[in-house]
């Protein structure tokens, strides 16, 4: 079973290109285009970006600086709400009390669906001509594109080399459950001479952890890989809810404890980052996280590992994790203004150098040099991607807020104790259902 068509085509886009982010000659035509509209006299206009990503906070502050530099009648201010704030629910309040952003996230056709009086059309922009094929579908409604891509990410374990080496464990050998479950025992019998707490970190406080990435690993096959099948079935089965639950369950039970009260930053930074367990379920969005911390081990220690999916052996999930939209009711300036600003950040010279080299995004452009992806995630995620060994990001599809809100919710109140898992299936599907009447 292979992945998503845009991961493919990723790999010929970026593969055929013979041109370095530094020769390219993008900026010779984008660039002076947005100098001429943005900087051709006239008022400041600001535009205010309302975001999810804290991982790469700083480095896109950063690069909204080197934006206003080369534009000097445009101002950007940015705000991020996101890792263990509710970005949703954020974003919802900001509209509801009148704060509307020009520029915020969408994750899919569910959000299209909410915001559908806000979303500008972004078919004219540079950047919807240069994506990926595939990348658009699921923020296309009425020949009308509604959002952008951020980048693709994909998920997996991430693992200590060395821990992994000093315990005897070769990280190719593990494709199925047991075998994750046999290495799970080998490190938790050898933790004290390995110096970790525990093999696993289990950010079991974080709904978006357990309900959109551990679970779409277990729901993409029962939609066919497919977003937009997710976004118009009645229902889910979960069909591979055994699969799920065992998974889950193995990492609870060999995870620093009390998972529940394990959220992000403790897991990826004060466990991961400083080699106190040996496995987090995370993807390539921790890399600069992990460096910060350590730039050592970031750079020569961490590796990727699938989660056992029967059929989906030696694939990952990769998907885009959100898109730029562009608030219509914003003033004309307003939006024009941050049309040109999303451009020039995917299509400049400036703005490619970033999204690659300091973002450590994987773009879902045409026009990068895959040689430029400087992490070795970020890398691994390509290979996996070029080779199509990818499985579908479906949870984007699903009813508004039920992964984080529904299924995340009651995937803790499992680990909890509180209800039983063919509670938590019942649960879970019911709100699906009553979301989709």
């Amino acid at each position: 079973m292979k992945g998503i068509k845009f991961t493919k085509g990723l790999a010929t886009a970026a593969l055929a290109s013979t041109i370095a982010l530094a020769g390219c000659s993008f900026s010779s035509d984008s660039s002076s285009d947005a100098n001429s509209d943005s900087d051709s006299g006239g008022d400041k206009v600001t535009v205010d970006v309302f975001q999810f990503k804290v991982e790469f906070k700083d480095q896109f502050e950063e690069l909204t600086k080197k934006y206003e530099e080369e534009h000097p009648n445009v101002e950007i201010n940015v705000k991020t709400v996101g890792g263990g704030n509710d970005y949703g629910a954020s974003l919802k309040t900001s509209f509801s009390s009148g704060e509307e952003p020009d520029i915020f996230n969408v994750g899919g056709p569910a959000d299209i669906e909410q915001y559908k009086e806000y979303v500008a059309d972004l078919s004219d922009t540079k950047s919807a001509e240069n994506a990926l094929e595939g990348t658009l579908t699921s923020v296309t409604q009425d020949d009308k594109l509604y959002g952008l891509p951020f980048n693709q990410e994909g998920y997996g374990l991430i693992y200590n080399k060395k821990v992994f080496e000093e315990a005897g464990i070769n990280p190719d050998d593990i494709k199925s459950m047991a075998d994750l479950e046999e290495a799970a025992k080998t490190l938790d019998s050898k933790k004290e001479d390995l110096g970790i707490e525990a093999p696993f970190a289990l950010a079991g406080k974080e709904t978006w952890v357990l309900g959109n990435h551990l679970a779409n690993a277990y729901l993409a096959d029962e939609f066919d890989n497919d977003i937009m099948k997710a976004y118009e079935a009645d229902t889910v089965e979960f069909k591979m809810g055994d699969q799920m639950k065992q998974f889950l369950d193995l990492q609870a039970e060999y995870s620093v404890q009390p998972t529940l009260s394990l959220d992000y930053s403790q897991q990826v930074e004060e466990l991961f980052s400083l080699g106190k367990v040996a496995m987090i379920q995370q993807g390539n969005w921790v890399y600069n996280s992990i460096s910060q911390m350590d730039e050592t081990m970031a750079q020569e220690n961490i590796g990727l590992l699938p989660i056992p999916v029967e059929g989906y052996e030696g694939s990952i999930p990769v998907g885009v994790p959100m898109y730029w939209a562009v608030n219509k009711q914003a003033s004309d300036e307003e939006v024009k203004a941050s049309k040109e600003f999303l451009d020039w950040m995917y299509t400049s010279d400036v703005g490619k150098e970033m999204v690659v080299e300091d973002f450590k995004f994987i773009p879902a452009y045409e026009g990068y040099d895959s040689s430029k992806i400087s992490d070795p995630l970020s890398q691994e995620i390509y290979d996996y991607a070029s080779e199509g060994n990818t499985i579908g990001w479906v949870f984007m599809g699903a009813p508004t807020a039920w992964t984080t809100n529904d299924l995340g919710v009651n995937m803790q109140e499992y680990l909890g104790g509180d209800i039983t898992w063919e509670e938590m299936e019942e649960q879970s599907r019911k709100a699906w259902e009553d979301a989709r009447k």
